[in-house]
């Protein structure tokens, strides 16, 4: 962090504001965390402000922990949070190698990985463990010059910090008026944000006094009065009329403007300052502005091609000028003005090639590439509206960069190829390799029709294996995303049938194929190429191509419905993977598949163990997609186990914003179901409507679980034939595709089958009975005789049906087995099977929450004299501690303990993200806003009076 080291009287007039800071600190240091966002024009002393209250709680305890967003660097991702927690400082702390070994590019991952959002979720957790250690203050100054993941970031942290002991501090400008930054301001609150305005003019009076020795006369008064109350202006202007010898302080005390130069503006206050520095260090600190407002002494080294031992002399005459200041191990301007005003007195056309010189420097030190690519795009931006050729060695260092760069800022990568691109003569290596790279940034940033186009022009003329795999991966994501895969089987094919190609390059295109036919629906095509795929692969030994075969093929022979054949296709893939790190992503994948298939099969321990062990690993890793998946598998488990408690959380742990179109929407769909069950129709519209801009993404694609809460919300709303049209939608095109979607046919079997459309209801039933016959699947079984029962009104069956739902661990099925039953019972005249199916019935869809349902069926039974028996306990309170779950109950009990959510996490074997759910569902339902005050309220319940 910035030292707390204030010049004399900074922090005078802003003693209300510096006592709601010490207090926030105070409070943190206490276990209770907040955010709070301070606005105001440059030099009205934000960041002083912070500084003076960090200073005078130094001792209560807490880390802290400070960065900057920075005009130069606003197309890198996440930078201002990277340098504020100090990640690449070497560290044993695994979290912070694993951020260091993404930085670098040594986590593997997919093609088209969101290298920005697995760094988030690293930093993110990161800081979590932190907190948990410690209490902690992080700052992020100049949020106006932040890229948009670190704004993005800092708002989910000001939405976690009732959590954990957490002081986050923004400080920012009122412009630009970003859209980001302004939702940043809605999101906080009038009550979590202070504007700085300028200094009354008994503040200013007693500044100039202070900085001056003596009481200001009205001629220095009037002139300070010019400053309009900006902190920084005044203490410019006073300290240039001190070394201009334009001041006196009289006998008396007063201190008198004599004759001389005044400056007229803040900015001409700053450049007599600089003009005080002799011309050496006026150079050096011209090198220091192209590497931003502050920056590491070895790379001003790099950049000057000096000793660092050789600056120390021009860097203590800086610092003595009031130029530079330390930064805990860092150099930095003393403000970003003083910066600005030694970059913009270059000429433009000196500056890029600085910058150039500076980038080549920084590249031949083997500089992260993140700080080469800074320097490089200020140099190719073009200072006259046209760029110069690119240098060679530029060229070479974005050929060896290129992929690290790519995942790291595609942005800016996209920026620097197309440049690259068009300064290089098409069809040499260089080149061709260059578009190769620079079809993948695009379909990063989501331009896939650009990427499309490149890697398709690229592909004509392309002539080294590696570079045509790698396209026709690009091209082929690009059609999948666009629902246009079936245009890639051409190519493919082309491309399998071109002479000399090597068995391991045939068998990569064969994989792609084979993925491709997957996307397609065409599962026999897509098992039979997998399968040459995998053949060719083994000739080779290339375990990425066997492991992707074998990926192909055990998900082919899962949706087929032989899923105990999947299983030793799922553990060999997972052999073939194991030994080679590059293949993580991919083994995380198989994991995932895994643990879907064992639910499947009802084998619901080795299901929870294989979701947890990806899940972990995925967290681990840093690999966002996966760990994703791996939460939503985790949710749809718990979901069709009955454990909806905890299935909210897990959909609920990461935001939808990190997740692709297909996983929000399952996600979305369990969280709207469960919501719709309980009569929380509020949420469940807040649910339905935020799937809305993914499912579009996914064009006519079933999404099985949003399908069903569409569904419901049209029947509780009585359009019953509406509620049966969204399932049957998903039956129209997609019979190779049924099992992904059989979970549909017993509701849709239900409706058609109170609607009167018999047609429809055989036609399904018949679905279900094709998926269960001679299957030894428990929930097939269930379906095939619960489909087939409702239609007959067979109650007998129906509880057979029921049965099979319990072997399978599905209870809301079960329920509706029996409700049905009950039915069927009344019917025939049989009220005591009727009684004990109703009750049955009834106490299962308690044992869920599900009082909607309960409320249905009492008041559908009631009519025929039928009430419930001993109630069975569920919930009714929406706040307070009766509205916890079980699992929020356990969270809250260890709370009071003391425990951190790591330590909570591991007690309960949950992800450390999930009990960070469970604590924010705890602290909204008790109406508090710490873990403290959970702690306090759970000790005053204790003593009450039962």
């Amino acid at each position: 962090m910035p030292t707390v080291t204030l010049a004399a009287g900074a922090l005078i007039g802003r003693d209300s504001e510096k006592a709601t800071l010490v207090r926030l600190i105070t409070e943190v240091a206490a276990g209770r965390g907040s955010s709070l966002l301070i606005e105001g024009e440059p030099g009205i002393g934000k960041s002083s402000l912070v500084r003076g209250a960090l200073a005078e709680t130094a001792g209560v305890g807490c880390q802290v922990f400070w960065g900057a967003g920075d005009e130069l660097g606003q197309a890198l991702p996440l930078l201002p949070l990277l340098e504020g927690l100090r990640v690449r400082e070497p560290s044993a702390n695994p979290r912070r190698n694993t951020i260091v070994r993404l930085l670098r590019g040594e986590v593997a991952a997919d093609r088209g990985v969101d290298v920005a959002a697995a760094l988030a979720e690293q930093l993110l957790a990161l800081i979590a463990e932190q907190c948990a250690a410690r209490p902690m203050i992080l700052v992020i100054d100049d949020l106006q010059w932040a890229d948009q993941a670190s704004v993005t970031l800092w708002g989910r942290l000001a939405r976690s910090v009732r959590q954990v002991p957490l002081l986050l501090v923004g400080m920012m400008r009122p412009v630009p008026q970003r859209d980001d930054l302004l939702a940043l301001r809605r999101a906080v609150g009038d009550s979590a944000r202070i504007q700085l305005a300028g200094l009354t003019e008994a503040a200013v009076a007693k500044l100039v006094a202070v900085m001056v020795g003596g009481k200001p006369g009205d001629r220095l008064l009037r002139l300070a009065d010019g400053a309009a109350g900006n902190p920084l202006y005044v203490i410019e202007l006073v300290a240039a009329l001190t070394r201009g010898s334009s001041l006196t302080v009289t006998n008396s005390g007063a201190a008198e403007l004599t004759s001389g130069p005044t400056p007229d503006s803040l900015s001409a206050a700053i450049a007599d300052r600089l003009g005080f520095v002799s011309g050496p260090v006026h150079d050096v600190l011209r090198a220091a502005a192209l590497l931003g407002v502050d920056f590491a002494v070895q790379d001003l080294a790099v950049v000057l091609h000096r000793g660092v031992t050789e600056l120390i002399p021009a860097v203590d005459e800086a610092r003595a000028a009031g130029v530079l200041a330390e930064y805990s191990g860092r150099l930095g301007f003393r403000h970003p003005l003083i910066r600005a005003a030694l970059y913009d007195e270059m000429p433009a056309s000196v500056r890029a090639a600085w910058h150039r010189d500076a980038a080549r420097a920084l590249a031949e030190a083997a500089a992260p590439v993140d700080r080469v690519a800074r320097q490089l795009l200020q140099s190719v931006d073009g200072h006259d509206g046209a760029s110069e050729p690119m240098s060679e060695w530029i060229l070479s260092w974005l050929a060896r960069s290129a992929n690290l760069l790519v995942g790291r800022a595609p942005r800016v990568a996209v920026e620097l190829l197309r440049q690259a691109v068009a300064g290089t003569t098409a069809g040499s290596a260089q080149h061709d390799g260059l578009v190769g790279r620079l079809a993948d940034a695009l379909f990063r940033v989501g331009d896939a029709a650009e990427a499309e186009q490149v890697a398709s022009r690229a592909l004509a003329h392309a002539v080294e294996p590696d570079l045509i795999v790698d396209l026709h991966w690009t091209l082929v994501q690009c059609r999948m995303q666009a629902g246009r895969s079936e245009e890639s089987a051409a190519t493919l094919d082309r491309a399998l049938a071109a002479p000399g190609i090597s068995a391991r390059h045939r068998a990569r295109l064969l994989v792609l194929a084979a993925r491709m036919h997957s996307h397609l629906g065409e599962v026999e095509k897509a098992d039979r190429v997998a399968a040459t795929a995998f053949a060719a692969a083994s000739e080779t030994g290339d375990r990425w191509a066997m492991g992707w075969a074998l990926h192909v093929l055990a998900t082919m022979t899962a949706v087929q419905g032989q899923m105990a054949d999947a299983l030793p296709l799922f553990d060999q893939a997972l052999t073939v993977t194991e030994a080679d790190p590059a293949l993580t992503d991919l083994r995380l994948l198989l994991q995932i598949n895994k643990a879907v298939t064992l639910g499947n099969m009802a084998r619901y321990e080795e299901a929870f163990a294989a979701a947890r062990q990806a899940r972990d690993l995925a967290d681990q890793v840093g690999t966002v997609v996966r760990l994703v998946q791996s939460h939503s598998a985790l949710g749809q488990l718990h979901f069709d186990t009955g454990r909806w408690d905890d299935a909210m959380a897990e959909v609920e742990v990461l935001h939808e914003n990190l997740k692709e179109p297909a996983a929000a929407c399952c996600d979305l769909g369990v969280a709207a179901v469960i919501c719709l069950h309980r009569g929380e129709k509020a949420a469940a519209r807040r649910h339905l409507a935020a799937a809305v801009p993914h499912a579009k993404r996914l064009g006519n694609r079933i999404i099985g679980p949003l399908a069903l809460a569409r569904s419901l919300e049209r029947e509780h709303a009585d359009a019953l034939p509406e509620a049966l049209a969204v399932l049957t939608a998903g039956f129209t095109d997609n019979n190779e595709e049924l099992e992904e979607i059989e979970e549909l046919l017993p509701d849709a079997v239900r409706l058609a089958t109170l609607i009167g459309d018999l047609g429809t209801a055989k036609a399904l039933a018949g679905h279900a009975a094709a998926l269960g016959a001679e299957s030894e699947i428990p929930h097939r079984q269930a379906n095939a005789l619960y489909c087939r029962s409702l239609l007959d009104h067979d109650a007998a069956t129906l509880l057979e049906a029921a049965d099979r739902y319990a072997d399978a661990s599905r209870p809301l099925l079960r329920a509706k087995a029996l409700e049905a039953a009950a039915g069927d019972f009344v019917c025939a005249g049989d009220r005591d099977q009727a009684r004990a199916a109703f009750t049955r019935a009834v106490e299962t869809y308690a044992l869920l929450g599900a009082a909607t349902d309960v409320a249905r069926v009492q008041a559908r039974f009631r009519a025929h004299g039928i009430r419930r028996g001993p109630r069975a306990k569920h919930r009714h309170a929406l706040s307070g501690w009766d509205s916890l779950t079980p699992a929020e109950t356990k969270v809250a009990a260890l709370v009071e303990d003391g425990l951190s959510n790591p330590e909570i996490a591991a007690k309960l074997f949950l992800s450390k993200r999930t009990v960070g759910t469970h604590v924010s569902h705890i602290l909204k339902k008790l109406n508090v806003n710490s873990r403290t005050d959970i702690a306090r309220e759970a000790a005053l319940r204790a003593i009450a009076p039962q």
